[in-house]
């Protein structure tokens, strides 16, 4: 963890201990993944944890609810607890995601979930589909509800950039490219579109995440922008078999 912010490892780190004591033996693993993982955090990024559990028990439960309090405040931590049982079927109902974990994580207690674990392709495409529709009609609700306040739109860009890059990311999978992660995976995507404001929208994407503002006039047409991102992407998702 010695690539993050001193704050966050502190946090992190006194989390993890509280996990491995609240479920003891029932602690199979503790996963950094996304952003945190991969050392992309921004001002406005979540700290995304996974906790693999033999169990999901009330004591261990209960024991946890004040460090994730804690941690939640400060850093913005976001727990997913996930049954050894239930991985392959997370990992098939949440293909795009997990796809996305596979490449991006840092095993920080127990055996690597992820060493072996594989998400099957019709899974990937069926999920990625559905993502991409939901974050487009997502989108557009938010610009109608947003766009006259700029400083909200600004958070919707920035909100918007882990859809668009797990779902890039995963349509380079599918496509048969190496595994890569999803900044690199949208940057390509976009450069190979060749339109100079499609560009122009993933910088400032970066620029909100960065700093959670945009100079005034810029909202609006950076998040339309990113709207017809995520139309290109589903119509390339639309023409794979």
């Amino acid at each position: 963890m010695s690539n993050l912010p001193l704050e966050i490892e502190h946090h992190l780190t006194a989390f993890v201990a509280a996990a491995k004591t609240a479920f003891g033996a029932d602690l199979s693993a503790v996963v950094l993944y996304g952003s945190a993982a991969d050392g992309q955090m921004r001002a406005t990024s979540d700290v995304n944890l996974l906790l693999l559990l033999k169990r999901f028990e009330q004591p261990g439960a209960d024991a946890l609810r004040e460090p994730l309090r804690l941690a939640h405040a400060a850093i913005q931590l976001q727990a997913m607890f996930l049954l050894d049982s239930e991985l392959a079927a997370a990992a098939d109902a949440f293909a795009v995601k997990f796809s996305d974990i596979i490449v991006r994580h840092r095993v920080l207690h127990g055996a690597d979930p992820f060493g072996t674990l594989r998400t099957a392709r019709e899974a990937v495409l069926r999920r990625l589909k559905q993502v991409l529709l939901n974050q487009q009609l997502r989108m557009r609700e938010r610009y109608v509800l947003l766009s006259l306040r700029e400083e909200q739109l600004v958070a919707a860009i920035a909100d918007a950039a882990a859809p668009l890059r797990a779902a890039a990311a995963s349509l380079a999978q599918l496509e048969g490219q190496l595994p890569q992660a999803g900044k690199q995976a949208l940057e390509a995507f976009v450069e190979a579109l060749d339109q100079p404001a499609l560009a122009t929208a993933l910088h400032l994407m970066s620029t909100a995440r960065e700093t959670d503002t945009l100079a005034p006039g810029r909202a609006a047409p950076t998040f339309l922008a990113l709207m017809h991102i995520n139309e290109q992407l589903r119509a390339r998702a639309a023409r794979l078999a």
